[in-house]
C-alpha cells in the first residue's frame, strides 16, 4: 500500500470489540478471544505508528464491562497484568509515550503501580502517543472534568467565564488532540460511550471484521476509505 498517496489522519481510535465472539464460533472460550485480541493490538499498533500516525487511542475495557461476568473481568485484569510489562517494552523499543485513560477505582494496587511505571518511564517520548483507556466511559470522563473545573473555581484557580473549548479540554484525562478517525471492529455501529468529547468530528469506519482478524490489510482498508471521505467541520451541511 502505497501511503504517499493517502489522506494519513493524525490521531485514530479503536474500539477493539468482537474477541469473544471470535472465540466463540471458533469453539473457543471468550477468554481465548480476549488474548488474541491482546496480541493482535500490539503488532497493529506498530504497523498504524509506522505510517506516520501520531496517535492511537485504543477501548480496552470501558466502565460498563464491569457488568459482565466475574470470571470474564478476573481473566481481562489479569491479562493486563501480564501485559503491562510487555506494552512498556513495546513503548520504549518504539520511542512511544503510553498514558492510560479512565478511573483508577476497581483496579488492584499491583495494576496502579504497573500503569504509573510505564507513563513515567515513557513521558520521555514526545513524537507519538498511545492512549490505552481502560475502566474509561466517556460520560465519566466529562463528569471527572467538570468536577475539576468547579474544585479550580471555588479555589479561585480558574474564571469561569473564562472557560472555552480548549481550557476544558485540558481537564479531559490527558490533553490530546481530536480524533480523526474511528474504528470499531465487528460490525457494531455505535460509540459506545467512547470519547465523546474528542470523537466530535471524527470519520467513523464500521468493518465486520472482528479485531483478532483486524490486520494490516484491513487497516489499509479503513485507510483508503478515510481518504475518500470529504470532511466538514462546524455545522450540518445542507446542500444536496
Amino acid at each position: 500500500m502505497d501511503y504517499s498517496k493517502l489522506k494519513i489522519p493524525n490521531h485514530v481510535a479503536l474500539i477493539v470489540d468482537g474477541n469473544g465472539r471470535w472465540a466463540t464460533e471458533k469453539g473457543m472460550n471468550r477468554s481465548a478471544g480476549h488474548k488474541q485480541g491482546f496480541l493482535n493490538l500490539k503488532k497493529l499498533t506498530a504497523y498504524i505508528f509506522s505510517k506516520n500516525i501520531k496517535c492511537i487511542s485504543a477501548y480496552l475495557f470501558s466502565t460498563e464491562n464491569f457488568k459482565r461476568s466475574q470470571m470474564e473481568v478476573s481473566f481481562i485484569m489479569g491479562l493486563l497484568t501480564d501485559q503491562l510489562q510487555d506494552i512498556l517494552n513495546f513503548c520504549h523499543e518504539e520511542k512511544i509515550k503510553a498514558v492510560f485513560s479512565g478511573r483508577k477505582e476497581h483496579l488492584s494496587d499491583k495494576v496502579l503501580k504497573a500503569i504509573n511505571k510505564i507513563e513515567k518511564e515513557t513521558e520521555i517520548y514526545n513524537d507519538r502517543l498511545f492512549n490505552i483507556c481502560f475502566n474509561y466511559g466517556g460520560h465519566a470522563e466529562i463528569i471527572d472534568a467538570t468536577k475539576k473545573i468547579v474544585k479550580d473555581v471555588q479555589n479561585g484557580n480558574l474564571d469561569i467565564n473564562k472557560l472555552d473549548e480548549n481550557m476544558f479540554n485540558k481537564y479531559l484525562y490527558h490533553e490530546l488532540p481530536p480524533v480523526d478517525l474511528m474504528i470499531r471492529t465487528s460490525g457494531e455501529q455505535r460509540l459506545s460511550n467512547f470519547m465523546l468529547w474528542q470523537n466530535s468530528y471524527a470519520e467513523f469506519y464500521f468493518p465486520k471484521t472482528y479485531f483478532p482478524d483486524f490486520d494490516e490489510k484491513e487497516f489499509d482498508k479503513a485507510i483508503v476509505e478515510y481518504t475518500k471521505r470529504d470532511r466538514r467541520f462546524g455545522g450540518i451541511d445542507y446542500e444536496n
